[in-house]
């Protein structure tokens, strides 16, 4: 069956045919699946990187040049951190097409200078550019999705654009991993720098065009972050969302260590990943249209759970692709759990909200490579950043039951005393 292209919650009929419709997700489907090779390949070539960049430390220790080489991952992570509630801000009143098409070409022009800029500090500082884009284009790829397909459709809006970035862990992730680590880490980021090349042109050609928000100012944009619950969204992304990174950016010395399988098994390893996500985001999407604080909670357990099976497994194969599968399952379904209820928090500012919920999960990205890079470098071996994983999920749970525990209560304050009805209320 096709997407949903049902009218608005007017009943006016949608202005596009279902082809231009089918055409338009798909372009921007395409955009998440650059991302997705952007943000994740330098986790299975993380080795090689720092093997070139990181000489002398990997000749003393391979532990310390691949803990001091996870800086990349951050790095991306902080871009995206600063660059999404930035560019949400300012750019919320640019139509949605010209601000996709120009934060494309910042994509391609920060990914070739990863391929060609020499030393450590330089690459990283690429990466650092690299991210400022990730989250305005998912943000506001979501919503022209939105726009096209109804605003009944939040979740599968946000699940259709990030089912690029999960076809990416299937396929583009693992080959280009493969290519990397036969023809050097730099060729596969030229490799991610060509498919963003193609997506500005999908996207120039397939998505209508349409207004931004003729209403947006950055004050109105920013004022978002006045509301408490906007801040617990925040950090529900934040916190639990860096227990799956602080496991999986150290998920390639993993399998050669600690599973004891071969280098070669790596990209098979994400795969495995990129299929849970795809399950894990074709379900979320539906699941969360049916009820987000569900949605967010049992996506909670499911990554804790997920993550302990991988913790106790790793150092057997059936574990390690149990535990992989699992975790990709129940983050994919997450992340627009994430994104819709801080939607939902934002209260007509859309723009910075579904940006900033990239912001937020590339907190937990940054912070959750850190931690694991710590505890790696204390010695305390490779199964240690699963451990981190698993507390910071845990909190993250106990957030989430927090702010849905003040909503509901603020709720019925609402209704008994209406005088006294809050901005969250």
């Amino acid at each position: 069956m096709g997407p949903d292209v049902r009218g608005r919650a007017d009943s006016t009929p949608a202005p596009h045919s279902r082809g231009v419709i089918v055409l338009a997700l798909l372009a921007l489907a395409l955009g998440g699946f650059a991302i997705g090779s952007t943000e994740f390949v330098a986790l299975g070539l993380l080795p090689d990187i720092a093997r070139e960049l990181l000489p002398a430390t990997w000749a003393r220790s391979n532990s310390d040049a691949l803990a001091q080489a996870g800086v990349m991952v951050s790095a991306y992570a902080a871009g995206v951190v600063v660059g999404a509630p930035t560019i949400a801000a300012f750019g919320a009143r640019l139509p949605r097409k010209a601000l996709l098409l120009g934060l494309l070409v910042a994509f391609v022009l920060a990914t070739v200078a990863t391929c060609v800029l020499p030393g450590f500090g330089l690459v990283v500082a690429a990466r650092f550019v690299a991210g400022l884009p990730h989250g305005a284009y998912f943000g506001v790829a979501t919503l022209a999705a939105t726009e096209l397909l109804g605003p009944g459709a939040r979740g599968r809006a946000a699940a259709f654009v990030l089912a690029g970035l999960t076809t990416a862990n299937v396929v583009g992730v693992p080959v280009i991993t493969a290519i990397g680590q036969a023809a050097g880490w730099r060729t596969a980021y030229l490799i991610v720098a060509a498919a963003f090349a193609l997506t500005f042109v999908a996207v120039l050609v397939a998505v209508p065009r349409g207004p931004g928000d003729p209403t947006a100012t950055v004050m109105k944009e920013l004022s978002a972050f006045a509301r408490p619950q906007v801040w617990f969204a925040v950090a529900l992304g934040a916190i639990g969302f860096g227990g799956l990174f602080s496991a999986y950016t150290y998920i390639a010395p993993i399998t050669t260590n600690v599973t004891g399988l071969g280098a070669g098994v790596v990209p098979i390893v994400l795969v495995v990943f990129g299929i849970g996500m795809t399950i894990g985001n074709i379900a979320g999407g539906w699941f969360v249209d049916r009820g987000v604080r569900r949605a967010v909670l049992v996506c909670f357990v499911g990554v804790l759970a997920s993550l302990l099976v991988l913790l106790i497994g790793a150092s057997s194969p059936v574990g390690l692709f149990v535990g992989v599968l699992l975790i990709g399952v129940f983050s994919a379904a997450l992340s627009p759990a994430i994104q819709v209820r801080l939607m939902d928090v934002a209260r007509g500012s859309t723009t910075i909200a579904a940006a900033s919920t990239h912001s937020a999960l590339n907190i937990g990205n940054s912070l959750g490579a850190a931690l694991g890079a710590v505890v790696i470098a204390a010695g305390l071996g490779y199964l240690a950043p699963i451990v981190v994983g698993v507390g910071m999920t845990a909190l993250g749970l106990v957030i989430a039951g927090i702010a849905f525990g003040v909503e509901v209560r603020a709720g019925r304050t609402a209704l008994a005393r209406p005088d006294l009805a809050g901005p969250d209320a």
